[in-house]
């Protein structure tokens, strides 16, 4: 007392101090001359912790000289001016005279002892400023595991709680509610230092925070505090737009802050233990065994058809591999009997047009006679010789090119002429050579590979700069989890979003195996010549379907990226290869119903590209937007029917040369992507399987 007193007289100020007591109001007046001191002690021990909250009120005349209250502690020293004027955006300034802080407690080194604190009022104002001063006790400054705790906040009057870690928790999850939307605040988790960032500007500067709004959730891990406690801290934000409200009107034209009243907020705070280790395993496990089954179920589907494969030739059920009879042989003289639906003959499934026997190495000269007359029955006559001489389907890839081969334009006659058969099958149109076809199906699954790897790279170099940001900062607004059913592990904010994507990965690549196996048994058919492989069906091409898997795995990995820092800048990562699956399995479908027909991969992959432009666009410029959503819906539906129309008409139309009279009667069904069944009167039950046998 007699040191504070002297250093008053060697300022030049009268030196008020007085013992005080918690829980009695102290009121008095100063100014630049005078000073008050109030001097608090109380009682700590070591296993129970107590908060101590100091509350000043000022009167309006302090606007142009406000109050200063020091509180010096023994290994602490807290100051507040009173008005409080805080900043928001744009520099705006916001008053309030009504301040209350908590103070930070240090441990006590024995098991009770006797600490003392010394509350100093003063100011510059040469009139005299009138001043309330509280110090009272925080009861339940100590939270405790399940047990909720109702409190109010406002920007000036901050709150703080303590929590201990129990011996049995490694990890809780802190869960702050409240009834009301706005004001927006924010929940911050510090460790147990002093001084304690309470106010909302500086509440970023340590820990991890995030703003709410009616809800909030942090998971906090003991291995991250190495006093195996921290502090729960609730912050009143000035203004609302971190939390998506509107700005309120501020007179800028006057220097003055802005007197926003309480800003007051009722909240809710209970700590519950999280998940445990055991936990963490068991669901990986559980996950991982959910998706194992499913290669389990298909290896013994496998098994018990090889199983019925060796069991049928064992007791002679299958017949023998036999190369079919074809046009050669009978081109040849080969006194077969010719199935033929007009001769009263039942007619053979397998039978194509201009096709030669793999066996055959008879020259042109040798069958041109033969084969002008048969010709003559079917209407080729005008189709060139070196168009229907058959090439055998496993010769090498190497040299082909699609223009050495017939078009669809250079065989639109013969198409005409194959749709007046009887018995109509897709396998009719496929004209195409198969080797040009399975070439160019093969660029879609390399196609989709380099695109996976030239995108994937940037998109994991991203995130994990995002978790790193998230990590070092605590600012969990960066990512938007649902922070409630957030699990973190190691490093990563959301374990279990991530894990969650692993089923996309194992199911593609059970597909990619599956897809293998059936293009090795293909080929395997063909080189026993097998009837079935070499003449059933339209012809079998497996690109696509490498680039179907090839896609669903990538849509594991960039969903798992993703998921470790979602937020409002990458959204697209999780929805480019959904699009790709879309689109590639429309190629697929289409496929099956016109063999000849596709598009190549690169415009594939460039109208797939396009949808995911405007599906950032959609997400950058589409919220509240109504004039964007009207011009992309316009542009929608017209390319949509436009697509549709040349689709379905593919071949006897082209887009410009003339509109069909009633295309809209026709796009009105859901089959509009395949085959017009009327228009080639085909029989509904000869329908290709989805994958080859």
């Amino acid at each position: 007392r007699a040191a504070a007193a002297a250093a008053g007289a060697a300022a030049g100020k009268s030196v008020e101090q007085e013992e005080a007591a918690f829980e009695r109001p102290y009121g008095g007046a100063v100014d630049s001359e005078r000073l008050h001191i109030y001097a608090f002690n109380h009682t700590v021990r070591r296993n129970r912790t107590e908060g101590v909250r100091v509350a000043v009120n000022v009167s309006a005349a302090a606007r142009e000289a406000p109050v200063l209250v020091v509180v010096r502690q023994e290994e602490a020293v807290l100051s507040f001016q009173v008005p409080l004027i805080l900043r928001g955006l744009f520099q705006r300034k916001y008053r309030y005279e009504a301040v209350g802080r908590t103070l930070c407690q240090p441990p006590a080194q024995n098991e009770s002892e006797v600490q003392f604190f010394y509350v100093d009022v003063s100011t510059l104002s040469p009139a005299n400023v009138s001043y309330q001063l509280l110090v009272t006790r925080v009861e339940s400054f100590v939270l405790g595991t399940h047990q909720p705790l109702d409190f109010t906040a406002t920007a000036a009057q901050p709150q703080y709680f303590k929590y201990e870690f129990p011996e049995e928790l490694d990890s809780v999850i802190v869960k702050v509610t409240s009834a009301t939307v706005f004001p927006c605040s924010v929940i911050s988790i510090q460790d147990i230092l002093c001084p304690v960032y309470d106010l909302d500007n500086n509440v970023a500067f340590i820990g991890m925070y995030q703003t709410m709004t009616k809800k909030a959730a942090i998971t906090v891990q003991k291995k991250d505090f190495p006093s195996h406690s921290f502090y729960v801290v609730v912050v009143v934000k000035t203004e609302d737009q971190a939390c998506g409200g509107a700005l309120h009107y501020y007179p800028f034209s006057e220097d003055e802050p802005v007197d926003q009243g309480s800003r007051q907020k009722a909240l809710n705070v209970v700590v519950s233990p999280a998940i445990t280790s055991q936990a963490y395993v068991s669901g990986t496990l559980f996950c991982l065994g959910i998706f194992l089954s499913f290669y389990v179920v298909t290896l013994l589907i496998a098994c018990w058809g090889a199983w019925r494969q060796r069991r049928k030739r064992a007791m002679g059920l299958l017949a023998p591999v036999e190369t079919p009879r074809t046009d050669t042989a009978r081109l040849l003289g080969d006194s077969g009997v010719t199935p033929d639906p007009f001769l009263g003959r039942p007619p053979y499934s397998t039978y194509g047009y201009g096709s030669f026997d793999n066996a055959s190495t008879v020259s042109t000269e040798n069958v041109s006679d033969s084969l002008l007359s048969t010709e003559a029955s079917y209407g080729y006559a005008d189709r060139s010789l070196e168009n229907l001489v058959g090439r055998p389907r496993l010769d090498s890839l190497s040299s082909v090119e699609e223009d050495d081969y017939d078009t669809l334009t250079d065989i639109d006659s013969d198409k005409n002429v194959i749709r007046t058969k009887q018995y109509l099958y897709v396998a009719d149109l496929a004209r195409k050579d198969k080797r040009v076809l399975r070439k160019k199906y093969q660029i879609y699954f390399w196609n989709i590979a380099t695109i996976a790897v030239f995108y994937a790279l940037p998109v994991i170099q991203l995130v994990i700069t995002y978790q790193t940001v998230v990590n070092v900062t605590g600012n969990q607004d960066i990512c938007y989890y649902n922070f409630l059913c957030a699990h973190p592990l190691g490093n990563l904010s959301a374990f279990n979003n991530i894990i969650s994507n692993l089923g996309y990965i194992l199911l593609g690549l059970l597909f990619l195996i599956i897809i293998l196996q059936r293009e090795i048994s293909y080929n395997g058919a063909l080189m026993r010549n097998d009837t079935q492989a070499l003449e059933c069906g339209i012809p079998k091409h497996f690109g696509l379907f490498y680039a179907m898997g090839t896609a669903l795995m990538m849509e594991g990995i960039l969903s798992a990226c993703y998921h470790v820092c979602p937020n409002y800048t990458n959204f697209q990562f999780d929805t480019s290869f959904m699009y790709m699956i879309a689109g590639l399995c429309m190629l697929k479908l289409y496929q099956k119903r016109h063999p000849d027909i596709n598009a190549s991969a690169y415009s594939a992959y460039a109208c797939l590209a396009v949808v995911i432009f405007f599906s950032v666009v959609g997400v950058v410029f589409g919220k509240g937007n109504t004039a964007f959503w009207v011009i992309f819906s316009i542009i929608h539906i017209v390319s949509t029917l436009l697509l549709s129309t040349q689709l379905y008409y593919m071949g006897r139309w082209r887009l410009g040369e003339f509109w069909p009279p009633l295309p809209w009667a026709f796009l009105a069904t859901p089959s509009y992507m395949l085959l017009s069944e009327r228009e080639l009167n085909l029989p509904t039950s000869p329908a290709p399987s989805f994958l080859p046998s």
